[in-house]
């Protein structure tokens, strides 16, 4: 596992000596995030010899993206560099470049720095955040997003001032924006089109206890509501917004948090077959539909046969146990299909939440522990099997819950209930 180390800012690509090693051919990582950064040290790490070079379209040193909202947004550490020594695994950096167009016959990646040849290459290029429409963040002064470094130094500088925040979207990210506001001692309304916390996750039941958190940190919280417009106020000016059933708030700062989609525009054009939600289509092991090209992360679904269905997985551990299947794949190592339990976890008002599995409307829900509590978990069934559970301040159940997902194991209904049974003992 890659390790992160506090950073300075990187001065740039033309000053990295490694550089230098980036040679022409071989195998070309497109993506400096997690899951590229991993696919080149796997690839040593499984014996390849030949060329590996690795592209960011950032200036900065690769860096790890979860502590962007929490320890770097609230100057606690200055960056999050991965702890890589890339001359010594012989992997070339070639840094603030931007994927434009990919040439599959020609086997040439094109960017805005000139092309770069290929042999074998891997798309890793993570996901982008959907920005508010019609005031996307960069363009309409006091609209910040939180995805890359810099972003987080710009909204840093916000919250250090103790401003008056405006988060649209209350998913994981936009929970872990206000936790982080209100620390700073911002004052922080939440904005969410949904009717509950965390709708794209979790169901209404298990999402309600916590609408109450957000209270509770002293943010207001809007559900039902949608941004209408924004209209800034001048280049340092407060931000006016303007929701759907005409309520108006006034802001220092919007961050938006509504989302990511698969950075995939860019391959338009190569042949690479992307789904309908904008993911590159990799199979089992992988692999694209183009001869010689691999896809992983958030930038790329995969079938998996544990929960019958396609899944596009944007959470940290999928970049980081992607890696390994692609690398075997590319070595010619033997080994089995990518089928993981995905994972998540999330730090949010003095919670740590973790998810692991998948579940469905459909699927069987069951509670363990009072949701108002300090501590609960919720489990989903299948057939009476757990496929999926989510744990707040409970880590036992989320690692003993993990390995009977991973077994495929039937529970006990009754004894899974009990908050005070050890949940692996439930197991039938």
């Amino acid at each position: 596992m890659i390790g992160v180390t506090d950073a300075e800012p990187d001065p740039g690509p033309a000053s990295r000596p490694q550089d230098a090693a980036a040679g022409p051919g071989g195998t070309v990582v497109v993506g400096a995030g997690m899951a590229g950064v991993q696919t080149a040290v796997a690839l040593r790490e499984q014996g390849c010899t030949g060329a590996v070079t690795l592209v960011g379209a950032e200036p900065h040193d690769p860096y790890d993206r979860p502590p962007l909202s929490k320890a770097v947004l609230l100057g606690k550490a200055e960056g999050s560099a991965f702890e890589v020594d890339f001359a010594e695994y012989g992997i070339g950096l070639r840094l603030g470049l931007h994927a434009d167009r990919l040439d599959t016959v020609g086997r040439v990646l094109e960017t805005d720095a000139g092309p770069v040849p290929y042999e074998k290459l891997v798309l890793a290029t993570g996901a982008a955040p959907i920005p508010l429409p019609g005031a996307p963040a960069g363009t309409t002064p006091g609209v910040h997003l939180l995805r890359t470094l810099d972003d987080a130094a710009r909204l840093r500088a916000v919250l250090v001032r103790r401003s008056r925040i405006l988060v649209v979207g209350a998913g994981w990210i936009g929970a872990e924006l206000t936790t982080a506001a209100r620390e700073q001692g911002c004052e922080v309304t939440v904005v969410e089109a949904a009717g509950h916390p965390l709708a794209a996750a979790l169901p209404a039941a298990v999402a309600a206890p916590m609408a109450g958190w957000y209270e509770e940190s002293g943010a207001r919280l809007l559900t039902g509501r949608r941004v209408e417009r924004v209209e800034s106020l001048g280049e340092d000016g407060p931000v006016a917004v303007v929701l759907d059933d005409g309520t108006e708030l006034s802001a220092d700062a919007v961050v938006v948090g509504i989302g990511a989609r698969p950075a995939t525009a860019w391959l338009a054009g190569s042949g690479v077959e992307l789904g309908g939600d904008g993911a590159v289509r990799a199979d089992e092991r992988l692999r694209t539909n183009v001869p010689g090209v691999w896809a992983v992360g958030d930038c790329a679904s995969f079938p998996s046969a544990r929960y019958g269905e396609r899944l596009l997985i944007h959470h940290w551990d999928n970049a980081l146990q992607g890696p390994t299947a692609v690398a075997a794949d590319i070595a010619g190592a033997p080994g089995t299909a990518y089928d993981p339990v995905p994972y998540f976890w999330s730090e949010q008002f003095g919670r740590f939440v973790q998810y692991v599995g998948h579940h469905t409307a459909g699927d069987e829900l069951l509670w363990r522990g009072d949701p108002q509590g300090a501590s609960w978990s919720v489990c989903w069934l299948r057939g009476g099997r757990l496929i999926a559970l989510l744990a707040v301040g409970r880590p036992r159940d989320l690692t003993q819950g993990r390995k009977l997902i991973h077994a495929g194991a039937a529970l006990d209904r009754e004894r899974a209930a009990d908050a005070a049974v050890p949940l692996k003992s439930a197991a039938l």
